[in-house]
């Protein structure tokens, strides 16, 4: 099983991460979603957010960007990032899901343009 977690704004792909009003929390198997789950986001603190996550059992983040040191912390626990997503979270998981969602690479890196992230 694989458990996705999406940040997102109700059910669309956030552009930043740690502004993201909740996570969309996919269980996946055998390239098909099993499970769905909608949770608030517990608060944007350093650090915080990756932990939380990997916590929650999650395999894979995605987001429409994210800032440089939420991908190490998810780098050091071994949690895939896919960064420069867009459009529904159901749609990014299932692309991902076939293998059509690549990373961009898309990194935040001043919070006064956080609206930029993705981009």
């Amino acid at each position: 099983m694989i458990k996705i977690a999406v940040a997102s704004e109700n059910e669309t792909v956030t552009e930043h991460f740690g502004h993201c009003i909740n996570f969309n929390i996919f269980e996946t198997e055998n390239y098909e979603i099993l499970k769905q789950e909608s949770i608030p986001n517990p608060g944007h603190k350093p650090g915080f957010l990756p932990n939380f996550l990997n916590e929650m059992g999650v395999n894979v983040v995605i987001s429409g960007g994210m800032g440089g040191g939420a991908i190490e912390i998810f780098n050091e626990k071994g949690i895939e990032v896919i960064v420069g997503a867009r459009g529904q979270a159901d749609e990014a998981v299932t692309s991902y899901l076939k293998g059509n969602l690549k990373s961009t690479g898309s990194v935040c890196h001043d919070h006064n343009h956080s609206d930029e992230c993705g981009n």
